[in-house]
This record gives structure tokens, C-alpha cells and sequence, in this order.
């Protein structure tokens, strides 16, 4: 199945934060930390192949927007859309078998797209161009063995921020490793 488009085209890239995960539950742990710096309105765009984590991502996303762990949050690849309820609404989209511009139109994105939710859309390269001007894109890819590099990309002030914030907490967690490592060696 060839994507809508190749990729969504990025007004201005502003920022770009690269980490690499080595297991499901560190790429988890960067959705969760992610969704804890979200307040509403936002759109996160994750992109790459089957099997890099998407949905894993997604799962720590929802757990950082208080989505409780009776929650089963998975792939919406058959239903598009799950809803599910946290300190803010969460709309788990995946586009991966829509394959028409009128498929997407029928989905009425638009109202989870402009909500007070955020939304997390897995398979974000099949989004038409020009359909949202700022989002937050995550790029994620096997590297080797169960690593996986994601790449935070920033499109928009408001996302700009949340990277930074991102980028900020990051740097602060590896220096405390390193002095927790310093003080034990």
C-alpha cells in the first residue's frame, strides 16, 4: 500500500532532538515523559516502519496524560481512532490502512485534530500536506539488535517549546547518571 504522501512537509523546523532507546520500556518512558509536558491541543505525529515502537510510544504518552494502567491502550489499526480518558482526552489515531484523501476526510480528523485532546497519530506521513501547520513529529527507526533512535522534531513555537523542556529535563537526568556513576566508582 503506497502512502498518501511521502512525508508531511515541515513549515519550519525549528528544533530537533535525536535519543536512543534500547528497550520497549525506555521508548515508552520518553512518551511518558513527553505527556507530561503536554496541556491540551496538541498533535504528535509518529512516523517509521512496523515495529519501531510506535504504539509503544503511544502507550507511555497516554500513561504521562493520566491514562489509567486499566486502560489497554492499543494499536487502532482496525478501528482508527480509540478515545481514551485522562487529565486530558487522548485520541489514538492510526492511519496505516487508510489509502484514499476520501478515507481521511471520512474520519472527520479535523474535530480530534483542533480539540482541547491531544492527538497521537501513528503512520503521521499519510496526514495530507497542509492539513496541520504545527505539530510534534517523532521519528523513530531500528538501529541494532532492540535499539531504536528517535527523533523529535519540532514544527511550530508551541512545540518548540515542549522540546526544549524535553531537551532540558534529558540533559538534567544524564548529569545526576553521571554523578550517581562518579560517586559509586
Amino acid at each position: 500500500m503506497e502512502p498518501l504522501t511521502q512525508n508531511v512537509k515541515l513549515k519550519t523546523k525549528n528544533s530537533v532532538l535525536v535519543v536512543f532507546t534500547r528497550s520497549a520500556a525506555q521508548t515508552r518512558s520518553w512518551g511518558r515523559k513527553l505527556g507530561k509536558l503536554l496541556r491540551g491541543g496538541e498533535i504528535i505525529g509518529l512516523s517509521g516502519e512496523l515495529g519501531t515502537g510506535k504504539t509503544c510510544f503511544a502507550r507511555g504518552l497516554a500513561e504521562g496524560l493520566g491514562v489509567g494502567k486499566e486502560a489497554w491502550i492499543r494499536s487502532p489499526s482496525f478501528t482508527v481512532i480509540n478515545e481514551y480518558d485522562g487529565r486530558l482526552p487522548v485520541y489514538h489515531i492510526d492511519l496505516y490502512r487508510i489509502d484514499t484523501p476520501n478515507g481521511i476526510e471520512e474520519l472527520n480528523l479535523r474535530d480530534y485534530l483542533f480539540s482541547d485532546g491531544v492527538s497521537v497519530i501513528e503512520w503521521f506521513e499519510r496526514l495530507p500536506p497542509g492539513e496541520v501547520d504545527e505539530f510534534l513529529r517523532v521519528s523513530m527507526a531500528h538501529t541494532k539488535g532492540n535499539e531504536r533512535e528517535l527523533t523529535f522534531e519540532s514544527c511550530g513555537d508551541r512545540y518548540e517549546k515542549i522540546l526544549r523542556v524535553l531537551g532540558e529535563r534529558n540533559q538534567r537526568g544524564a548529569a545526576r547518571k553521571a554523578n550517581v556513576a562518579g560517586t559509586t566508582g
